[in-house]
């Protein structure tokens, strides 16, 4: 049996045991991996974190409910505790040490799985890691810093919306003398946004990233920077004023399609804030885009978008009129209309027909 096997295997097993949420099982099978001869750090990078990416998929494409991803959730964190108390962890944690970490992720980040699989497998790799978990506000992490003199900060965040907080978190951080690895999805697919926002080194994964920080340390940052110096397009005062008035656009675009599409009137509570959770998503993700000035951002999310809606049974093109309307708030912006007519565009790709189905309208 290859690798490759063998890791499917195990995964299928892990699997199993999460989404039906028996942590015993699924503890039991990991353990039963270590016995066979799978090392840590594969066991880790191979099969508990392409299990829980899994978990996102099947709830993207209404396989599982939201109950169980939380629950698959749940009981891949109790194996990674399981895990983090082996013997061979423990044999690890009592070696040579490589140096001190401090990992965490972004504030407002509480996707905290890839944080502490990386914590794991940088404690194999004999680090001392402070491993400091999710939404992790800035200045506590500053002081945390400057009380343990940590070689580097590993920051994570899966959610684009949260650039404009990493980018304040990498610029504090290097204030402070102290190099800055990032990874997640929020940095984009190649880590565009990480070399726009500053880092001082960027991972797709946690082998990449261990084996960045094995290669040798990570170059000292500059003494002084601004993080307004990284990104000239601010000037224009786009991003400010449009996540400013954040709250106004989202009740103006839900007035708008309350006038535009009388069957809304009929919304039962649940409809109504499923729908104002939809167009404050849209606004979001179009004020990050401003941020980094990258309508692909904005492009991927709707197209995210689109595909979880069609898969429980909302027309792709029901997010138009809220598209429609927010460009109609944003004329007199000329960057948040260019990337308002990206989004539409991308909307219209994925789902070509014509419909004035509101978003997240009444099949939810």
């Amino acid at each position: 049996m290859t690798d490759a096997d063998r890791f499917s295997a195990w995964r299928e097993k892990l699997w199993s045991a999460a989404v039906s949420g028996d942590e015993h099982a699924a503890t039991d099978a990991a353990l039963a991996a270590l016995d066979q001869d799978l090392s840590l750090e594969s066991l880790l990078l191979e099969v508990v974190a392409p299990v829980q990416a899994r978990v996102g998929r099947e709830w993207e494409s209404n396989r599982i409910t939201v109950a169980q991803e939380h629950t698959a959730t749940a009981v891949n964190e109790r194996v990674l505790a399981a895990l983090a108390r082996h013997p061979s962890a423990r044999a690890a944690a009592s070696g040579p040490t490589a140096g001190r970490i401090a990992v965490a992720c972004i504030d407002g980040e509480w996707h905290a799985m890839p944080a502490r699989i990386l914590s794991e497998v940088l404690r194999l790799r004999g680090w001392r890691v402070d491993y400091l978990g999710a939404q992790m506000p800035t200045p506590q992490l500053i002081s945390h810093l400057h009380r343990t003199a940590c070689d580097v900060v590993a920051l994570s965040s899966s959610i684009p919306t949260r650039l404009p907080t990493a980018h304040a978190a990498i610029t504090a951080c290097q204030a402070t003398g102290t190099p800055v690895m990032v990874g997640g999805a929020a940095f984009g697919p190649d880590g565009r946004y990480a070399r726009l926002l500053g880092a001082d080194a960027w991972a797709p994964h946690g082998r990449a990233a261990a084996d960045r920080l094995a290669a040798g340390p990570l170059p000292r940052p500059p003494a002084a920077r601004l993080a307004v110096d990284d990104l000239p397009h601010l000037e224009d005062q786009e991003y400010t004023l449009v996540s400013r008035s954040a709250r106004s656009l989202v009740r103006e675009v839900m007035a708008g399609l309350e006038a535009r599409i009388p069957a809304m009137a009929d919304y039962t509570p649940r409809q109504r804030r499923h729908t104002a959770e939809d167009v404050a998503h849209i606004v979001d993700f179009l004020t990050a885009a401003l941020y980094v000035n990258d309508p692909e951002l904005f492009g991927r999310f709707l197209a995210w978008t689109a595909g979880v809606l069609s898969a429980r049974g909302v027309p792709a093109v029901s997010l138009l009129p809220a598209l429609e309307i927010l460009g109609g708030r944003l004329e007199d912006f000329p960057r948040a209309s260019a990337l308002i007519v990206h989004g539409r565009d991308t909307v219209r790709a994925a789902s070509p027909e014509i419909s004035t189905v509101p978003v997240r309208g009444k099949s939810t």
